[in-house]
């Protein structure tokens, strides 16, 4: 009995230890699977992190330009730079200081603008004799090229009258009508007609501007009373940039798959539309996060700030890719206006400048210090000196802006945000201008 008991309690311990051993290989086995999934999820919100932040950098045009419409067209009827929908607004007098509607505006021409769908019915613009003046009314679509620049340069300065017609339009336009064809439902013509701020120049580009329409196809030919502008209490007034760039990564995929229904992508575009899919994004198709692996969303959820910063830092890098050139301590912009498949260059001007002209038709030398490692600083004074003869040669305007580090103009005792070949300069004896760039009178 006494053997038979040792034999019994043998197979007890046996089984105990057998059963432990199961037990720590199934621990350890749960382990492992646990770290290979976390090690998994941790690649797999690396990667969606990475391809939203390429997705943002390359949505931020699309974005920025429907906030900036939202906020220029909720109102009842055109006031300063403000419009409803398919409505002019005629700015009278150089953009007020406080008028930050859009960043780095010009105090040189007084802007005729509209914003525009186009994805319903082609919209006539019809622009009068500008009877040899300096004017230009680039057309932009919604991922802010300028898919065409109707002005002096281009169209001449006689009257003349254009159909934008919409993706995918097809039919018959009136006689003498000439059609520009926009890849996207949304446009924005920003015009802009040269004025020298006199009084009896300001009236006469006001005459103008006021000569300036846009009707839908179906009234074109016809009376036609646009409609009263409907003010949305819901929309954010605040300053365009400001609201892009709080939104979180979920509300600004969803706001941009939302826009891609009308303003499709470009050909060229593919290989970025093959990597919208892997984070849920498909032109055409609604965005839900909710639908996505956690992993992902987190990866989304991470992208904005990180995105925002290959943005605005690339004021810089264009200097090494090409997009941009310095010379005597400017910085020059090759690429504006068409951008191809050059989505972190769109996205910067688009930052800085939004609605910038195709090179042909301007450029926008800028400066933000004596040297690309020096900010401009209040404590100091400095010179910018035209040597003789040196103007910049232009066939329409030149001026020199100041800006705040937001772009926006800066408030001064002088009223004074420009220089330009309006003012009457003192030469020194070689023949130079200094122009003084301080705080101090």
């Amino acid at each position: 009995a006494a053997v038979m008991a040792l034999a019994s309690c043998g197979k007890q311990e046996t089984a105990r230890i057998e059963n432990a051993a199961d037990k720590a290989a199934s621990e350890a086995k749960a382990t492992a699977e646990a770290a290979a999934k976390a090690a998994e999820a941790a690649a797999k919100e690396v990667e969606a992190r990475e391809i939203a932040m390429e997705a943002y950098v390359y949505a931020y045009p699309l974005v920025t330009m429907e906030i900036t419409r939202r906020v220029m067209t909720n109102v009842e009827k055109p006031e300063g730079s403000k419009a409803p929908m398919g409505q002019f607004a005629r700015l009278r007098t150089y953009p007020a200081v406080d008028d930050h509607s859009v960043t780095a505006p010009n105090a040189d021409t007084l802007y005729t603008l509209a914003w525009l769908d186009v994805s319903q019915e082609p919209w006539i613009v019809s622009i009068p004799d500008m009877k040899d003046r300096f004017f230009l009314f680039p057309m932009l679509d919604g991922w802010t090229n300028v898919f065409h620049d109707p002005g002096k340069r281009t169209t001449g300065t006689k009257a003349q009258t254009y159909a934008i017609t919409g993706p995918g339009w097809s039919g018959t336009l009136p006689a003498g009508v000439t059609e520009y064809k926009s890849p996207t439902g949304m446009v924005w013509v920003l015009g802009r007609i040269y004025c020298t701020g006199t009084p009896a120049d300001y009236k006469a580009v006001h005459a103008l501007q006021d000569q300036v329409s846009a009707v839908p196809l179906s009234a074109y030919g016809k009376p036609y009373t646009p409609p009263a502008g409907k003010v949305d209490p819901s929309i954010d007034m605040k300053e365009p940039r400001e609201q892009v760039n709080a939104m979180d990564g979920a509300s600004y995929f969803r706001l941009f798959a939302e826009l891609l229904k009308t303003n499709p992508p470009s050909a060229e575009d593919a290989p970025m539309v093959a990597k919208l899919a892997k984070i849920g994004i498909v032109p055409g198709q609604d965005f839900d996060a909710s639908r996505l692996d956690p992993a992902v969303v987190k990866g989304i959820d991470a992208a904005p700030k990180p995105a925002q910063e290959k943005i605005s830092v690339y004021l810089k890098e264009a200097l090494v890719t090409g997009d941009a050139k310095l010379e005597n301590g400017w910085l020059f912009f090759k690429n504006t206006g068409l951008y191809g498949a050059g989505y972190r260059n769109r996205a910067m001007i688009t930052w800085y400048g939004l609605g910038a002209n195709r090179p042909q038709d301007a450029v926008y030398p800028t400066s933000e210090g004596p040297d690309l490692l020096k900010k401009y600083d209040g404590a100091n004074k400095y010179v910018l000196r035209f040597g003789k003869g040196e103007l910049p040669p232009v066939n329409g305007f030149w001026s020199i802006t100041m800006y705040d580090k937001d772009y926006f103009f800066v408030p001064n005792p002088l009223n004074r945000y420009t220089f330009s070949q309006r003012d009457k300069f003192k030469t020194n004896a070689d023949g130079s201008i200094d122009l003084y760039i301080q705080k101090d009178s």
